[in-house]
């Protein structure tokens, strides 16, 4: 027996219940690919509901909501499986580049200064770059501004003057703090970035102590 009118919208109306309990749970997700999976499985329930009861609003919004989420869950799982793989070899952050945002800099700008309160970190595209006090060139594909991350005042222990105009990419420290518990494999990965800048801090260090007469 095919089921009737009343039948069908009842079906109808518990796949949209069932979206929304989907959707309401992702705003209970601790982490975000879970988060972005359950996104992405109600948007597909939503998209059902919206094209079988005719609701377009609900279907609009879903079929944009849709591809957002795929493509922030692929650039999420990308990072997890680049870091570890990172992890295991020289320090990089090429793959953090889909999270960051371009910026010029003009030759002689600041892009700041010591004692500056530090609210990002950078990465040198091209140009030309010097840290000031210990008078330390900046290579293109560092990153530098991460120490400021963990310091307890978050100041700036240095200066960085752009010498040759170039590109920079930067990413705000809310950004980072994200990035960091939301993927332990990241938070570990930046550990080790900043033990390295930091040991090697204290290995220019003692070769300059050691050139003291």
């Amino acid at each position: 027996k095919a089921p009737s009118r009343d039948d069908a919208m009842t079906w109808i109306d518990a796949l949209g219940h069932l979206g929304a309990l989907v959707i309401i749970a992702t705003y209970s997700m601790k982490t975000m690919i879970p988060l972005r999976v359950a996104g992405i499985a109600g948007s597909c329930i939503f998209i059902t509901y919206g094209y079988l009861s005719s609701t377009w609003p609900v279907l609009m919004l879903h079929l944009v909501v849709l591809p957002l989420n795929s493509v922030r869950l692929y650039q999420m799982l990308q990072l997890v499986k680049k870091v570890s793989a990172s992890a295991q070899g020289e320090l990089s952050m090429d793959w953090l580049k889909p999270f960051m945002t371009s910026r010029r800099c003009a030759a002689g700008e600041m892009l700041f200064r010591a004692g500056d309160v530090a609210d990002r970190m950078h990465y040198i595209v091209d140009g030309r770059y010097r840290l000031v006090e210990i008078d330390a060139d900046v290579p293109a594909g560092q990153v530098v501004g991460e120490v400021g991350f963990v310091a307890p005042d978050q100041r700036r222990t240095l200066s960085l003057e752009c010498l040759q105009a170039g590109e920079v990419l930067t990413i705000s420290y809310d950004q980072v703090r994200q990035l960091y518990f939301q993927n332990p494999t990241f938070g570990f990965y930046f550990l080790r970035l900043i033990s390295q800048r930091l040991f090697a801090d204290i290995e220019r260090l003692r070769r300059s102590s050691a050139a003291l007469p």
